[in-house]
């Protein structure tokens, strides 16, 4: 019995260590602009009439319930741990999408920002999956009301991860008008990045987001500071630190982007690391991770617009698909 009883003590403690230190499943991260996800409240203090109730979209909880339905299974397909979204009202909009979302429970940061149509930017997390640890947005002052960039700091097997989500100004007024509102928000963005990497070069850092300029364009590429090269962040070590914009297998695709404009196809939507993401200590992007979550479902089949991004409104049209815009995810993996 007593031979028994120690073998069967080393076998638990065997299992325990093996428990202890076994690698965690990669964290899924993703982003989706979703497209207008609003209440059906006619807020005073925001451009949301046309979503309300009695507003010229005619607005009813039947349309609301089936953008909701749609978005769960976009979010099903999705599968993320951590999921950053654009063009989201408020909370209240958060929670309705959590409830018709079963088969995770969400812990959600969300901050409301000066956005005149009240368009925000906010975090979806497994709480199982990714301890947070704090939260801000970061106010973008370019002279024009527009949405935060929000900055979580959150712990993943053990390793900091900073997680930026971003939704640039838009082309809304004219490409050339506005893209200096885009360079100056790659500033500010930049600007916070570099703040952490002078305190921590090794810090491990996750840019997602609507960028609303192509991965090529100064504003991304230049004043941002990315490339495609992966090899050129992790060898170059230069100040300015260099960032790897993971968009490279989608650049040059026809049908097979984030987005797609008057027959444009373009990557807006972004993931972009540090080049702590790409060394050999802590965290790293799992190779060939980086993914559109594309199917024919997701995108209009027919007509003038096949190869668009099926989206849930044409203007006031109600078209009842899903988004302008294409989910995108990336895994993470402890090294």
């Amino acid at each position: 019995m007593r031979k028994l009883s120690i073998g069967m003590l080393l076998s638990g403690l065997t299992v325990l260590l093996i428990t202890c230190t076994a690698v965690p499943e990669p964290l899924v991260v993703g982003f989706w602009n979703v497209e207008n996800l609003f209440d059906l409240e006619d807020d005073p203090e925001k451009r949301d009439e046309e979503f309300a109730r009695g507003g010229r979209k005619n607005m009813t909880q039947a349309i609301l319930d089936q953008k909701l339905a749609h978005m769960a299974e976009v979010l099903t397909d999705l599968n993320a741990d951590v999921v950053g979204l654009a063009e989201v009202e408020n909370r209240k909009v958060l929670e309705m999408l959590n409830a018709a979302y079963p088969l995770r429970n969400y812990s959600i940061v969300h901050y409301n920002s000066p956005d005149e149509r009240g368009i925000d930017v906010a975090l979806l997390y497994d709480a199982g999956r990714l301890k947070v640890l704090s939260s801000n947005p970061v106010r973008v002052e370019i002279g024009n009301p527009t949405r935060d960039i929000l900055h979580v700091i959150g712990k993943y097997a053990g390793q900091k991860l900073h997680i930026f989500v971003n939704h640039w100004p838009s082309h809304w007024g004219g490409t050339e008008e506005t893209f200096p509102l885009r360079v100056k928000t790659a500033r500010i963005l930049r600007a916070q990045v570099d703040k952490i990497l002078k305190t921590d070069p090794d810090a491990e850092i996750l840019i997602m987001g609507d960028l609303n300029d192509a991965p090529t364009d100064p504003s991304v590429r230049m004043h941002l500071g990315t490339t495609f090269d992966n090899l050129a962040v992790h060898a170059a070590k230069t100040k300015p630190a260099l960032l790897w914009n993971l968009m490279e297998p989608y650049e040059g695709r026809e049908n097979g982007t984030t987005y797609k404009y008057r027959g444009v196809d373009k990557n807006i939507d972004q993931i972009i690391v540090s080049p702590g993401l790409t060394d050999d200590k802590g965290l790293r992007i799992v190779a060939g991770s980086i993914t559109i979550i594309d199917a024919p479902k997701y995108r209009q089949q027919e007509g003038d617009y096949k190869g668009y991004p099926f989206r849930f409104w044409a203007g006031d049209r109600l078209l009842g698909g899903y988004s302008d815009h294409m989910a995108i995810r990336v895994a993470l993996e402890r090294k």
